[in-house]
């Protein structure tokens, strides 16, 4: 029992930095390129010390896997970046809100990625996810910087979908951490040249936050979440998971004094029902 209740508060104490994180796109004001390329860095120097002292090995089994884990790496930049990008041209709410939508997207895609035939719960989750960003934009206006947010946070949810399907073939070869390691690696990588594109390079305190933002809410968290499973079923992690989104938006209206709006909170609430749901019926079946 002691265990069990030590697991979820690692995987609550993930989940609220991983909620975290998204206030960064706010205390920063560098490019969503370098805020990721940061953040990248950062994860990718701290884990992989860890999985080397640890024992791990880090060399990739098969040479053919190589190519696959620098797309995966551009997957997690792009998916990232537009996260960012839509918190900084909205609000933290928005980004957050969006950005959960990728659990209905999981759910719409599996049956195109494997070859399963679509049922009446991946046409409800679609259009369910429609409606939840129907209501958070008021209005379809692209001078709006709410759409363009709404916009840009369904393309992070989106290509984190894509990212979490493919890492599916993947982690029977390799543990989560390396997995990972390469992601952060290749993203940063991927993302360097725009470092040399900016004129608006980091200051000390932008590193620093930079530093918090890829040990703490990335390679902290992930470790955190993974211990966690230990002593708990993937089903619940999975449910807890989408608590990231309220996390998020409570940390963001005590620390930043963000009040989301109320059809913020009503397309929100309709989001996550549709991420509970389609989470609990994947987990269960």
């Amino acid at each position: 029992m002691k265990e069990k209740t030590t697991s979820l508060f690692q995987l609550h104490s993930a989940i609220l930095l991983f909620g975290l994180a998204g206030l960064f796109g706010k205390l920063l004001s560098l490019s969503p390129f370098i805020i990721v390329l940061g953040r990248a860095a950062f994860a990718a120097l701290s884990l992989g010390i860890i999985l080397g002292l640890s024992g791990h090995q880090l060399r990739v089994r098969r040479w053919e896997d190589l190519p696959s884990f620098i797309g995966l790496g551009g997957l997690l930049a792009l998916h990232w970046t537009t996260f960012f990008h839509a918190i900084q041209v909205s609000t933290i709410a928005i980004g957050l809100l969006t950005y959960a939508t990728f659990p209905a997207f999981v759910t719409i895609m599996e049956p195109y990625f494997f070859r399963e035939k679509v049922s009446p719960v991946d046409v409800l989750a679609t259009g369910l996810v429609v409606l939840g960003i129907v209501l958070i934009v008021p209005s379809f206006d692209l001078v709006s910087g709410i759409t363009r947010g709404a916009l840009w946070g369904t393309l992070s949810g989106f290509s984190f979908a894509i990212l979490s399907l493919l890492n599916r073939k993947y982690v029977k070869t390799y543990s989560s951490f390396v997995i990972t390691f390469y992601q952060n690696a290749f993203a940063a990588l991927l993302l360097l040249p725009f470092f040399f594109m900016e004129t608006q390079l980091p200051r000390v305190r932008d590193l620093l936050l930079l530093f918090t933002l890829g040990i703490f809410c990335t390679a902290l968290a992930h470790g955190l979440f993974v211990k966690a499973l230990e002593h708990l079923r993937a089903h619940v992690a999975s449910i807890a998971a989408c608590m990231e989104p309220v996390y998020g938006i409570i940390l963001a209206l005590v620390l930043l004094g963000e009040v989301p709006k109320p059809r913020t909170v009503l397309g929100g609430a309709v989001i996550l029902g549709t991420a509970l749901m389609v989470t609990a019926r994947h987990k269960g079946s």
